[in-house]
Order: C-alpha cells, then structure tokens, then sequence
C-alpha cells in the first residue's frame, strides 16, 4: 500500500472539507478539490496523509502528482508565483495595457483590433514597457494565463523567420527565493 505523508510548514492551515483542502497562509487561501476512488486524503494535524489501497503504477502517480500540487499551494499561500513574458516587436510598434480586467495589446502587426485576454479572479497582471509579469497563489492558473497571453499574439500567416514578433514566456511561473527565508 503506497503512503505519502506531506509535512505542512510553519505559519500555514489546512483543513479539509469533503475532498477539497483548504490552504490558508499569510498572503491568501487556495482551495483544491482531490477525487478518484482509489485514492484517500486525510488532514492529520500538522500533516496531509495521501493512502491507497491498489499498487497500480497510475494511482502511484496520481499521488506524486497531487503531492507536489499541494507543495505548490504552500509556496503559493505564502510567498506566491510571478511569471514573466517579453513583448518582442520589429515592424509596428506595440502598445501594452491592462483594463478592467482585461490585458489588451494594441498594435500588433499593425492590426486595427486590438488583441486581449481576461485577467482571471485572484491573479495580477503588471506592465512595465515590453514585460508582463503575471502573479498569483496558485501556480496552475499563472502557468495559463501565461500561455494565454503568448497564445494570443502567435503569429499565423507570415513567414515565421521575417515575423518574429510576439509576446514570449520569459520565466516560466516561479517562486522569487530570498535569504532570510
């Protein structure tokens, strides 16, 4: 019988409420929802229990998957997820901006339309000249947004070694590490 045991840090709660565990550290509260049958998570005190009765090789997986899902959650509660993205333009010059919730990305190649993506509930979009830099709790929904934003301005039509213009994950979501830590 596989068992996983996950250790919580210190300055972090957990609870759990049917499948889901709840993460609460001093910058938010993330809230995961874990099912499969085969599968059963427990809070025990100051440790979150991952225990199966199948020696499968995909539940042995699954585990190790949601073992580092939520070691990621209490990076995420308490010092959180930036990733970065370059805006890379030659021909027309490009105009970045964030509005209700909104990045929009004027300009691009020239167009007359104006390119956006919706900012999601509980993340941040920042722009600084031609950088984005996306931050969040949970790292998941920082990896999307960033992909949906070079989703976006992925050029489609043109020679790709003439048109290398485009917005391009720079820093894949990532937790800043201080010293004093």
């Amino acid at each position: 019988m596989p068992t996983y045991e996950i250790d919580v840090p210190e300055g972090i709660e957990i609870r759990e409420e049917k499948r889901s565990i709840i993460v609460k550290g001093k910058k938010g509260e993330l809230s995961k929802e874990f099912k499969n049958p085969f599968i059963k998570v427990k809070v025990d005190g100051k440790k979150i229990v991952l225990s199966s009765e199948t020696e499968r090789k995909k539940v042995k997986a699954i585990m190790g998957t949601w073992r580092a899902i939520l070691k990621n959650m209490f990076k995420g509660v308490s010092r959180e997820w930036r990733g970065e993205l370059k805006m890379v333009y030659s021909h027309f010059p490009v105009k970045i901006k964030t509005d209700n919730n909104r990045l929009v990305i004027e300009n691009f190649l020239g167009e007359r339309n104006p390119r956006s993506v919706p900012i999601p509930e509980g993340l941040k979009a920042e722009v600084k000249e031609n950088v984005i830099t996306v931050t969040g709790l949970d790292r998941e929904r920082v990896g999307q947004l960033c992909g949906r934003i070079e989703q976006i301005t992925k050029v489609r039509g043109y020679d790709k070694r003439v048109f290398q213009d485009g917005c391009y994950i720079t820093k894949k979501p990532h937790v800043e590490e201080t010293g004093n830590e």
